[in-house]
């Protein structure tokens, strides 16, 4: 059933990454109306093809945000390890004036000369001078790869500033980029939507419209119903869209968002028209099942045997809904009034849902 949402949600651009192929009508009936012969694919599919472009972009500019930062942290230290270079050269010069003027005293203000040809002792003068010049040469060669060290430095530190400038543009065009596409797909999804409200008035479920499916990880049974979301209306929660409880639970989502079977399946019904909108029920192993309801498009049909993950719907606020999101059903038949929690229903098959805690429960209920 429905939840308060707000009306309109930023776009969620790191969801999946759904490719479209032309699209074939698949019969989409049962429940609520004849089926239609063939869903208008033309706006699904820009949907779609919208939200992988965004979904690139978003890579990309992520990506890109990530080195510029990593380059700006390398020029920042850089130059803080040139500042004590200079530091260190400073004091280095400041022991090789040391060293000088300690020569001069000992050799009394005599050329090193005059000392080799004057001795007092000769032993304690090349002792001297012998320890004098390794310190001198020391210090030299620390001098000297102070400076070297300097120099490679301050070339890392333009290549890293020159690096997070020539990123810095790359990002601004990325998000232009960015904002355009979120233009064009807002106007796409409400178009959707449209077509959806349309069919849903009608009672008349079309045909499916097939798309590319997204990779599927493999080895996991159950997952999620969409990948990026947030928890609202929960289940049994209480509000004026409903009689007595909310009977599943609710994802905010936008317009247009793939909608994903939590489990394999086999697709009991595909219904249009009442306070669900377009909805999805899938019977799984076991006698559990799914509802997925409000949708603007489906891309199943009656009797599609669906695998865990597959691409089944796109989201929408089809039927007695306020603002865009997917609700969600657990029921132990296909109908309405046997419905369970979803949330422990998914923990036991090993989804943990984000957004967590989520509204107070109660009663389970009826909207109608």
């Amino acid at each position: 059933m429905p939840s308060f949402l707000l009306s309109s949600m930023l776009v969620p651009l790191l969801l999946g990454t759904v490719a479209v192929i032309p699209a074939r009508s698949a019969t989409a009936g049962g429940g609520s109306g004849a089926a239609g012969d063939g869903m208008d694919t033309g706006a699904s599919a820009r949907v779609a093809r919208l939200y992988q472009d965004a979904a690139a972009v978003t890579r990309q500019y992520d990506s890109g945000r990530r080195e510029a930062d990593k380059q700006r942290a390398i020029a920042g230290r850089d130059e803080k390890l040139l500042a004590r270079e200079h530091g260190l050269i400073a004091a280095l010069h400041q022991d090789l004036g040391r060293i000088a003027r300690a020569q001069y005293r000992q050799s009394g203000g005599l050329p090193y000369t005059a000392q080799t040809l004057l001795p007092d002792s000769a032993k304690e003068l090349i002792a001297s001078q012998s320890t004098l010049a390794r310190v001198d040469l020391a210090v030299a060669n620390a001098v000297i790869r102070s400076r070297l060290t300097e120099s490679g430095l301050a070339a890392e530190r333009a290549r890293a500033s020159a690096q997070w400038r020539a990123l810095q543009k790359r990002n601004g065009e990325l998000a232009a980029r960015q904002q355009t596409l979120q233009a064009k797909l807002e106007q796409a999804r409400w178009t959707l939507q449209s077509q959806a409200d349309a069919s849903a008035a009608s009672g008349m479920c079309r045909g499916a419209v097939r798309l590319d499916q997204p990779n599927r990880k493999a080895g996991r049974q159950w997952i999620a119903p969409v990948e990026a979301y947030r928890l609202s209306a929960g289940f049994g929660s209480g509000g004026d869209h409903w009689s007595h409880g909310h009977t599943g639970q609710d994802f905010a989502v936008p317009i247009g968002t793939p909608v994903r079977a939590v489990g394999a399946g086999q697709v009991a019904r595909v219904r249009c028209g009442g306070a669900f909108g377009i909805e999805v029920v899938i019977r799984h192993p076991g006698g559990y099942c799914t509802q997925y309801a409000h949708l603007a498009a489906v891309t199943v049909g009656p009797g599609d045997r669906v695998a865990t993950g597959q691409l089944i719907a796109q989201s929408g606020t089809t039927g007695n809904s306020t603002g865009p999101h997917l609700h969600f059903e657990v029921r132990s038949t296909p109908e309405w009034g046997s419905g369970i929690d979803p949330v422990p229903w998914l923990a036991a098959h090993g989804v943990r849902l984000g957004g967590l805690p989520r509204a107070t429960t109660g009663p389970r209920g009826s909207a109608r």
